[in-house]
Order: C-alpha cells, then structure tokens, then sequence
C-alpha cells in the first residue's frame, strides 16, 4: 500500500517580479511549491519515497537503509518517514563526519536516524557500505530495505509522472519546466509525461553523467528517449556538487529579493541559475509559460560549508 506523504497536488505560486527581473511578462513565470507540505520540512524526494516505503512494505520491511552526502535531502526526508511510519532508519553518508551537525544533519539527529559515515578515504563507496550495512542487520534479525541513492529508481521515478500530470492539468499550455538534476529520478518522471522538449534539466554535478542517467531512467520507465534529445544545462555546476557556484549564489539571492522565497545552494539555486541562465540566452522568453521546480532542500542551505 502506498502511502501519502506529501500533500498534493502542491501549490503554483506565480513569480511576477522575478519574471520581469528575467526579461519575461509577469504572468509567464511560475513556482511550484513541492517544498510545502508533507513532513520532515518537505521536498521532492517524498514523492519518491511513497513509491519506496509500499515496496519496503511489500517485503515486509522493520529497517529502512539509504544512502546520501552529508547534507542529503533524501537522507533527511528517509529519516523524516521512519519516524513517521515506524521504521527504524540508517543513514550511509559519504566523506568523515564533521565536528559540528548543522543542516540536515541536526535534522537528521533530531528525527532518530543513526548516522554511519564513509570516511575520509575518498575511494571508499557508500554503496558498498550500505550493502555491507544491510547485511549486518540481516544478521541481526532485521528485516531490511534498501533504498537506493537519491530515492531514483525506475519505479521512483514515476512519483514524478504524477507533479507531472498535475502542471499539465494546472497549466495546459506550459511550454517550459526547470528542474535540478541530482540523481536524475525527477527529471525523467516529468519527461515521461511532459516530453524532453518541455523539461530543462539543470546538472549539480551529483552524477558522472546526467544526460545518460537520466535517459536510462526513462528507458527503464518504458518511455526510451535519445539521451541527445534531452535539455540539460551542465553549465552550473562549477567546482562541483558540494560547493557553491558564483551563478548559484546570485540566483539564489535574485529568487530571496523578488519573491522572497528562499532556495537551497546545491539543487534548486543552481535550477535558478539555469533559468536565469536561458531566459538570458533566449531559449525560455517571454509569452512562454514557464515554471521552475521548488524541490526543497532549505535545511541544506542552511549547513552548507560556503556559506556563513
């Protein structure tokens, strides 16, 4: 049975000065708000995770186990629906721990995840510690499931097809949708509804390749689609995944001085940049609807080692 974890469909907030601050008409910018609502501070992995805990259901599941960064949303939120749902929940993150738990790692904390760390070895994989994990607590008696990195699966990944379905409902002429591309689950739920000529994929840099993973996703999904045919702006990444891009910062205080809402530095900051980034290239202008994703993740923002 799947679970509702996050209220739906969510807000769309329109963005009049942000558009007009973009070159576009007030009315053609929108945002929608899958921060908002749910629990554990809210945020796009929720989708995802209904789709996991009915199959950590199905096998009759006591322990959740995933994989993240130190500062993962998804990590964060996993930790948020064992609490709720009863599950007892372990946290594999990548790197040393840090001396002080700020951001979603308080969180983490808070919401009773035990933390295990990967270490300061750079080639030490938290997947191959996640799978070691899960089989010491199978030793153990427990009844585990493993939720994959990112909460990105082929079957996770249809979470998406239903934000999907609800811009298409609420904006039958949407003609451009921006999202941050971690591990790609996202991304390829709206481009098995929406097509790839309407999502722009921003890259943050959390895997080798986006463009190819997404269009794996999409080929497990059933809906195969040419990984060149795919809109993907590898532009904002900068130093990499965990560090602020100059672009990001800018964006991200644009969105915080026009609407006063408030995104994080790693996803949404850098879908912001990519938006910020086409409408100034022409590709999105103006009589064009457009949204741009809120997918959440403030908590990061608020540890994130950039900043402060």
């Amino acid at each position: 049975m799947r679970p509702q974890l996050l209220d739906t469909p969510t807000p769309l907030h329109p963005a009049p000065r942000l558009a007009e601050a973009l070159g576009l008409r007030p009315g053609d910018l929108w945002l929608k708000r899958d921060d908002l609502g749910g629990i554990g501070a809210g945020g796009n992995k929720l989708r995802k995770l209904e789709v996991a805990i009915a199959e950590a259901r199905a096998v009759g599941a006591d322990t959740l186990v995933t994989t993240g960064a130190a500062q993962s949303n998804h990590a964060r939120l996993t930790a948020a629906v064992g609490a709720r749902l009863g599950y007892d929940v372990v946290l594999v993150l990548g790197g040393a721990e840090p001396e002080h738990h700020r951001g979603n790692l308080l969180l983490d904390d808070l919401l009773g995840a035990r933390l295990v760390w990967a270490g300061e070895d750079a080639g030490t994989d938290p997947a191959v510690l996640a799978a070691g994990t899960v089989a010491e607590l199978e030793a153990e008696g427990r009844r585990v499931h493993l939720v994959p990195y990112g909460g990105t699966s082929p079957t996770t990944a249809r979470g998406y097809a239903t934000a999907a379905d609800e811009l298409r409902e609420a904006l039958p002429a949407l003609a451009h949708v921006v999202v941050a591309v971690g591990s790609g689950g996202t991304m390829a739920g709206l481009v098995s509804v929406l097509g790839p000529e309407r999502v722009l994929g921003v890259d943050t840099g959390a895997v080798d390749d986006a463009r190819r993973t997404v269009a794996d996703l999409l080929d497990a999904m059933g809906h195969p689609t040419r990984a060149e045919d795919l809109r993907i702006d590898t532009a904002q990444v900068g130093a990499g995944y965990g560090h602020l891009a100059r672009s990001t910062r800018t964006a991200v205080e644009l969105v915080a001085r026009t609407e006063g809402v408030l995104l994080d530095a790693t996803y949404v900051g850098r879908a912001a940049a990519g938006l910020v980034a086409a409408t100034a290239a022409g590709t999105i202008g103006p009589g064009e609807p457009t949204v741009l994703l809120h997918t959440g993740g403030l908590p990061g923002l608020l540890g994130h080692p950039d900043l402060g």
